[in-house]
C-alpha cells in the first residue's frame, strides 16, 4: 500500500541510506536498543519529514521498534525517489514523490493519515493539522507526537493555546541537541551547499542578506562570513539584532538592504518577509532563496506578478525581468533551499536530531497515561544521554563533579 514514483529504483536509495547509516552512530545505537525492547510493537506511526536518506533510516529504526511505518515528505521538493523506493523494498509503506502537485502533496499526506496512526512525527506540522481538521475521528487513536521544526511548534503552540490540540506533542526542536547544532551547524552548512551548487558563483565579496536571526539564521550568517561575504540581518526582534551587531554583523530594514544585497536568505519561519517593495529595489542579478520552512518567506508568486519575462535561468533557477530591466533569481521555486536544492543537513547532524525524535516517541509511549500538557518539553535526561552517547562515539571524555563539588554547587552557604 504505497504510492511512489518507481520501485525499480531501489537499489540507489538503499545505497545512500547505508551511506548515511555508517555516519550516524547514534541512531544505530538506538536501533540496536529497539531491536531488543520494541517499544513500538502493535504501533502504527505516521510520520511526514523529507524524505531523504537521514530519514529513511529514522524510518527503519522506528520500524526495527516494531512500528507499522507510513511516510510521507513534508516538502513537494525534497523527496527523494529512489529513498522512496528503497523504503518500499524494505516493506514500508510510503505515499511520496518527488515535484508533487499540491494536490498530490495533499492525497500523499491524507493516505499516511487515514492509516489512522497512534503516534505522528512531523516537520513542520501538516500531520497534525490534517488530523484536526478533516479526520477528528482518527484522534482517538494517537497516543501523542513529535515535532521537528520552529515552524511546526509555532503552530502547535497556537493550536494549544486556541485549545484545539487533542494529544501531546513532543517539541523536539526545542531540545538543546537539536537546536544548537541541527538549527545553527546543520543549517549553515546545508544552506550553503544548496546555493554553492546551484549557482556556481563565489560568495567572497558579495553581500549576503539573511532575514532572521534565530539559530538557523546564526547558522547561515556565520558560514556566510566564513566564505567572505559581508553579512547583513535583517531582524523584528531587537535583543536578536543587539545579538547580531556584537557579532559583527551589519543590521538594517529590509527595504534598505534590499538596495546593496547579492544573496537573499529568508529564515523566519514567517510570510511575507520580501516582497514588492524589496524586489523593485533589488540590483540586478540577486539571488533569492528560502530557509524557513514554508515557500512563503519570499512572496514568489508576487514576484510572478511583478515580472514582465521568465525564464529557466539553470536548473532549479529561475529568473525574472522586472520592467526596470532587472532580472532576479529564485532558487528551489522559494521552498527549503537546503533540501530543494541539496541533500539537506549532514548525517551527523540529523544523528542527533532523529535520535532524539526516536527516543522522544518511545518515551510518549511509556508515559501516555502520565502526560497531562498537550505541549511537552524533550525530558532533559533524553537531551543529556544523546550528548553523553554522542560524546563516547567521538572517544571524548569530560569532567564529573567530585561529591564535595555538588555539595556546594547546591548549598546556599559558602
Amino acid at each position: 500500500m504505497s504510492e511512489i514514483r518507481n520501485e525499480n529504483l531501489w537499489e540507489s536509495g538503499q545505497r545512500k541510506i547505508q551511506w548515511v547509516k555508517q555516519n550516524m552512530s547514534l541512531l544505530r545505537s538506538v536501533e540496536e536498543e529497539f531491536l531488543q525492547t520494541k517499544p513500538f510493537e502493535g504501533l502504527k506511526i505516521a510520520l511526514s519529514i523529507h524524505l531523504e536518506a537521514k530519514t529513511a533510516y529514522l524510518c527503519k529504526v522506528l520500524a526495527a521498534g516494531g512500528a507499522r511505518m507510513y511516510i510521507t515528505g513534508s516538502n513537494p521538493l525534497s523527496t527523494q525517489d529512489d529513498v522512496a523506493a528503497a523504503l518500499v523494498h524494505d516493506g514500508l509503506n510510503v505515499f511520496a514523490w518527488h515535484g508533487a502537485t499540491d494536490e498530490e502533496y495533499h492525497r500523499h499526506i491524507t493516505q499516511t493519515v487515514k492509516a489512522g496512526p497512534n503516534i505522528i512525527i512531523d516537520d513542520g506540522g501538516d500531520l497534525v493539522n490534517l488530523i484536526h481538521n478533516e479526520y477528528p475521528e482518527l484522534i482517538s487513536n494517537v497516543i501523542g507526537g513529535c515535532e521537528e521544526t520552529t515552524t511546526g511548534i509555532i503552530r502547535l503552540i497556537a493550536m494549544n493555546r486556541a485549545g484545539k490540540l487533542k494529544f501531546p506533542m513532543m517539541l523536539v526542536n526545542n531540545a538543546k541537541c537539536k537546536y544548537l547544532f541541527d538549527n545553527r551547524y546543520g543549517t549553515g552548512q546545508s544552506v550553503w551547499d544548496g546555493i554553492n551548487r546551484t549557482t556556481n558563483l563565489i560568495v567572497a565579496g558579495k553581500n549576503v542578506v539573511v532575514a532572521g536571526y534565530g539559530w538557523c539564521g546564526k547558522g547561515v550568517a556565520m558560514r556566510a562570513k566564513g566564505l567572505g561575504a559581508s553579512v547583513i540581518i535583517t531582524e523584528i526582534d531587537p535583543i536578536k539584532a543587539m545579538e547580531a551587531v556584537m557579532d559583527g554583523f551589519k543590521v538594517m530594514k529590509m527595504e534598505e538592504a534590499a538596495k546593496i544585497g547579492d544573496f537573499f536568505i529568508t529564515v523566519t519561519g514567517c510570510r511575507d518577509v520580501i516582497t514588492e517593495k524589496s524586489f523593485v529595489n533589488m540590483k540586478d542579478g540577486a539571488i533569492l532563496c528560502n530557509a524557513g520552512h514554508f515557500d512563503c518567506e519570499v512572496d514568489v508568486a508576487g514576484l510572478k506578478k511583478l515580472a514582465v519575462e521568465t525564464r529557466l535561468a539553470r536548473n532549479n533557477i529561475d529568473g525574472y525581468r522586472l520592467k526596470n530591466g532587472n532580472w532576479l533569481y529564485v532558487i528551489g521555486e522559494g521552498r527549503l533551499v537546503n533540501l530543494a536544492a541539496g541533500d539537506g543537513h549532514p548525517a551527523e547532524i540529523m544523528d542527533m536530531s532523529f535520535a532524539i525524535q526516536a527516543l522522544s516517541a518511545a518515551y510518549l509511549v511509556k508515559n501516555r497515561e502520565k502526560l497531562e500538557s498537550m505541549v511537552n518539553s524533550v525530558p532533559e535526561e533524553i537531551d543529556r544521554e544523546v550528548a553523553n552517547r554522542k560524546l563516547k562515539f567521538w572517544n571524548l571524555e569530560i569532567d564529573r563533579l567530585s561529591e564535595e563539588q555538588e555539595k556546594y554547587l547546591n548549598s546556599w552557604q559558602v
